[in-house]
């Protein structure tokens, strides 16, 4: 064998070893995790949160973004559920969280009802994945494999939720250095936000938009000045559709909006801004199956963020401390 031909060999024994080391890696997280251990879990978790939703249709939409909060601070870990103690600073008084987080007793509800039929087998951490993905589906969103295993952390970082998470204010460059941070590309963070195509804001959050941007729809920005007026603390909690033709059904009415530059927070219309996103942002406005598409996707890669696994962590009896 000649040196080139041993040197390409070896590149490409190297290459299949790096290979069998990322698909190890991602094989500690599996669709199948519990199928022996827990085989109705997600028909348990399906059917106690669909209720839920019907009742409170914006619950679906506050359950996805804090699957996304717990997974953008240290990973898919559930310390986002964890309350304060006289030990622990826990992420739920972080500044983007607090007062906003909301579900928190929904999760507590379909944990109590997993532990009855799976004792100490199911983490907090795939409950909230799970209950991510249902939440968007019973909202008309896509439905996606989510990949399960995860162990939940036993402490949290009020610090770090408070630096990672990307704040409303953050233009482009910050969003896509934000989720580039946490091995998301820049297309991924524009299909992830997408999620926004449910949900409501506060008008502590969208305040500076609608008051000093010029990259808003005039008539846009009086209809939520209406709800939201100039001077802090007056509204701050007032709330406002982040999608505002169908805030309660998942679709691509998100990416219209921008278009129309009528994206209700700063981070949002900075998507479409004459930057790199604008194309892929035009793109979903007309093709909502790509968007689905690309949303599932990016979704599964989101909650394999630095996840927990083997005997890394725990399995907390409760989701609000550890055992």
């Amino acid at each position: 064998m000649s040196t080139w031909q041993s040197g390409k060999f070896s590149v490409a024994i190297v290459s299949v070893i790096c290979l069998l080391i990322i698909c190890s890696a991602n094989a500690q997280l599996s669709a199948n995790y519990y199928a022996s251990s827990c085989p109705r879990l997600q028909r348990i978790v399906r059917s106690a949160l669909t209720p839920e939703v019907r009742k409170d249709r914006r619950l679906g939409a506050s359950l996805l973004r804090m699957h996304f909060h717990d997974c953008f601070v240290n990973g898919c870990d559930g310390s986002v559920l964890l309350d304060d103690t006289d030990t622990l600073t826990g992420e739920k008084n972080a500044f983007p969280n607090r007062n906003s987080l909301r579900g928190f007793d929904v999760i507590d509800t379909i944990k109590t009802r997993v532990e009855a039929a799976c004792k100490d087998t199911v983490s907090c951490a795939d409950i909230l994945a799970l209950v991510a993905r249902d939440g968007t589906v019973l909202l008309g969103g896509p439905s996606w494999t989510v990949p399960l295993g995860r162990r939940d952390a036993t402490t949290a970082s009020q610090m770090q939720a408070n630096i990672d998470l990307p704040s409303p204010a953050s233009d482009l460059s910050a969003l896509i250095s934000s989720f580039a941070n946490k091995g998301l590309t820049a297309a991924e963070m524009t299909a992830l936000s997408g999620s926004h195509t449910i949900g409501q804001a506060q008008c502590s959050s969208f305040r500076p938009h609608i008051y000093n941007d010029t990259n808003i729809d005039s008539s846009f920005a009086a209809t939520r000045q209406s709800n939201c007026p100039a001077t802090a603390p007056s509204g701050d909690t007032n709330l406002a559709p982040l999608d505002l033709q169908s805030p309660n059904q998942f679709g691509s009415n998100y990416y219209q909006n921008l278009v129309a530059k009528r994206g209700l927070l700063h981070s949002d219309q900075e998507l479409y801004n004459g930057g790199s996103q604008d194309a892929l942002v035009k793109k979903y406005s007309n093709n909502n199956r790509a968007f689905r598409n690309d949303f599932a996707a990016a979704m599964i890669k989101m909650g394999n963020i630095s996840p927990l696994t083997g005997t890394d962590g725990e399995i907390r009896k409760n989701c609000r401390v550890p055992n």
